[in-house]
């Protein structure tokens, strides 16, 4: 009998923690009791369910049991007080009837208002009625029929009905509906000021996404006009110079094709994998190789294991451009470009170093740590996630290193943007 209970008990609990997490599934509950129940649940607001599925969870099996046997000690204890205060008027045996029936009534009416506390105070009025119509008619019934044993006059039994019943229900009223109106009051903020935190960080969010969207429109706009018009400009200079300038001006342009080709499908994407962010890389700096000639140099080293590891799009390309723009270009000799990719203490450290100017000082015409390129590099790792860093130090050779720590995050196979 015992395990035929145990087993009773056990699926109702498994499948209250099934609807509650699938609310869809409450249609195919078998049973008139079990599926109103499991309706009653599906009519919970999201909060609720994900509460009382933590808290159901929490207790299940003997958690319930043990949680149960506390509560009757407690209330036990109070009922061997109420005796000793009262011994007359409460044997021990009434005393301990009294106050766990009175004290597992007030345990169930919290946990119904803790779990369902929108219902409540949309519905305070029809909750309070009955609540009100439930003690007095307990409270009739058991004073008519103590009349009635007693002396069996129904004009005692209404006079003691006015009398009892008039302090029972204040009784009621102060240990049973004031404690749930309470905690229905309180739990009722709670989930106000929760639905208005979680609505504040989703409007947050999309507007991080559309900042973070303008930003790199703008990194975009601000990196192509720069690169594209020179680059155009040298295939003009190079085919100017009849055939033997042909063969190079024809190597740069197939250069620039197959950077504009990757750049184009990363700009389809915020996330992209590692593999296509460094073959970018190489693209744009074959480009800039056709003309700057010798003054350029560039290693890229890119272990296997990290091809697939996604980063936000174009943040290499902004520190490599940044690394030209600033660090190769301006050096009468020139320098070299380093890119490479490492695993330090768990987390995937992205390094690109320069042989060129260094960070420059201070003053008037400097580009300083802050600049429109690395803030957006920065806002953008940090949207990706909060552990994301960037930093800029000078170089052992001179020249700077620019290095992105980010979380380790490999995609087995991601698809490619549509054509």
């Amino acid at each position: 009998m015992l395990k035929k209970y145990t087993d009773w008990y056990r699926s109702i609990d498994e499948e209250s923690l099934r609807v509650l997490q699938h609310p869809e599934l409450a249609e195919q509950v078998q049973g008139k009791v079990r599926r109103y129940v499991a309706m009653k649940l599906v009519k919970l607001t999201p909060i609720e369910r994900q509460q009382l599925h933590a808290f159901l969870l929490k207790y299940r099996g003997a958690g319930f049991y043990i949680a149960a046997f506390k509560l009757m000690l407690l209330f036990s204890a109070i009922g061997v007080v109420l005796h000793l205060l009262l011994p007359v008027r409460f044997e021990l045996l009434k005393a301990l009837v009294f106050s766990n029936g009175l004290g597992f009534a007030l345990a169930w009416g919290l946990v119904g208002v803790w779990f369902n506390y929108r219902s409540s105070v949309r519905n305070k009025f029809k909750k309070l009625l009955l609540i009100i119509s439930t003690c007095a008619a307990g409270v009739a019934a058991g004073v008519l029929l103590a009349g009635f044993s007693e002396s069996g006059s129904m004009e005692m039994a209404f006079e003691r009905l006015l009398r009892v019943g008039g302090m029972a229900l204040l009784v009621a009223g102060l240990f049973y509906m004031v404690p749930l109106a309470i905690v229905t009051s309180w739990r009722n903020r709670q989930y106000e000021a929760l639905t208005l935190q979680l609505q504040q960080d989703a409007e947050r969010d999309r507007l991080a996404r559309e900042l973070s969207e303008s930003q790199l429109r703008l990194l975009r706009a601000q990196i192509e006009p720069h690169f594209l018009f020179n680059t155009l400009g040298a295939v003009q200079q190079l085919a100017e110079q009849g055939a033997q300038g042909a063969g190079r001006a024809a190597a740069l342009t197939a250069d620039l094709i197959a950077f504009l080709r990757a750049s184009l499908a990363e700009m389809r994407s915020e996330q992209v994998p590692l593999q296509s962010e460094f073959d970018m890389v190489a693209a744009y700096l074959r480009v800039m190789q056709a003309r700057m000639g010798s003054r350029l140099r560039y290693v890229l080293d890119l272990p296997a294991e990290f091809a697939h590891a996604t980063i936000p799009s174009m943040i290499l390309l902004t520190l490599a451009e940044n690394a030209i723009k600033h660090g190769i270009e301006p050096s009468l000799r020139g320098g070299e470009i380093r890119l490479s990719a490492l695993r330090v203490d768990g987390m995937l450290r992205l390094r690109v170093q320069d042989t060129g100017m260094g960070l420059p000082a201070s003053g008037a015409g400097s580009v300083p740590e802050s600049g429109l390129g690395l803030e957006n590099v920065r806002s953008r790792l940090l949207l990706s996630d909060p552990s994301a860093s960037l930093s800029l130090r000078d170089g052992e050779e001179g020249g700077v290193i620019a290095e992105i720590v980010l979380p380790i995050n490999i995609v087995s196979s991601l698809k490619e943007p549509a054509a």
